[in-house]
């Protein structure tokens, strides 16, 4: 069983260096994403150890990549801000071996930063519902069973795209609606050395609640209501010095609208 680091960067001149910060030594796909002028095209390509430079931006895109130009069984999605443990590839392998069934395991991970509350999830699978409190980071995935049911990362949503967010709760879904089973092992693979949100999060603002409402709206249409209305009462402790509940509502039922609408439109 062999798993690869997939890697998502942006205008990053110094790859290796950058690996060996973040505890990984070998068996990735890097993708460096350039969008400025001075960035070389460092390209590397073995059959587990790859740098593919593009010029073009937006997460999803680079993580659709990285999980095509995989050729490992399994795949762990990477932030360019984390350092893992040093036997991260044992901790994930040993838990497939545990939970042979499983498509998607999310493991644990601390957080540098204080202020982010860790969400107690316990052992075992996922649903719905629970998938939602798990960040990219925590993603690991069996890559032949994501290849064989043709599931993407939905390239209109996640930093640098249309909508800021969500990317990661859309693909857990859409797994979930391909009938892919998804666990939760709570044994800690790395640390996040600064806030996941620090490169899209702008604040509570009318941008982040038409993201989220879109999100919402993407994951399940029939109950995008009620996911928007549970999601602007549980959180009002975290926006309320920025927006009222009423406006929060009011921007995710937009954004919600907009996406249906774009949607519609074959957009």
């Amino acid at each position: 069983m062999k798993l690869q680091v997939l890697l998502s960067i942006m205008n990053e001149k110094n790859i290796k260096d950058h690996l060996k910060q973040m505890n990984i030594k070998k068996n990735y796909v890097v993708i460096n994403q350039i969008t400025k002028e001075n960035i070389p095209l460092i390209k590397e390509e073995s059959p587990f150890n790859k740098i593919i430079s593009v010029k073009e931006k937006g997460l999803s895109k680079s993580r659709n990549l990285a999980i095509r130009n995989s050729e490992a069984n399994l795949g762990l999605i990477a932030d360019d801000d984390m350092c893992y443990v040093d036997d991260y590839e044992s901790v994930i392998t040993n838990a497939y071996l545990k939970y042979p069934m499983a498509d998607i395991i999310a493991f644990e991970v601390e957080y540098e930063d204080k202020n982010i509350k860790k969400k107690n999830l316990k052992e075992g699978r996922l649903n719905f519902m629970t998938s939602m409190k798990i960040s990219s980071v925590q993603i690991t995935m069996n890559l032949d069973s994501i290849k064989d049911k043709k599931i993407t990362f939905d390239e209109l949503f996640g930093a640098g795209s249309t909508y800021i967010m969500g990317e990661e709760n859309i693909f857990l879904s859409d797994c979930l609606k391909k009938k892919l089973k998804i666990y939760y092992v709570p044994i800690k693979i790395g640390t996040l050395k600064l806030a996941h949100q620090s490169s899209w999060f702008k604040g509570y603002n009318k941008e982040y609640f038409y993201s989220k409402g879109a999100v919402f709206y993407r994951m399940a249409k029939k109950i995008h209501i009620l996911l928007i209305l549970q999601f602007a009462y549980r959180k009002k402790h975290l926006y309320k010095q920025e927006t009222s509940f009423l406006s929060a509502t009011k921007w995710m039922l937009s954004g919600a609208k907009q996406y249906r609408l774009k949607k519609k439109k074959g957009k």
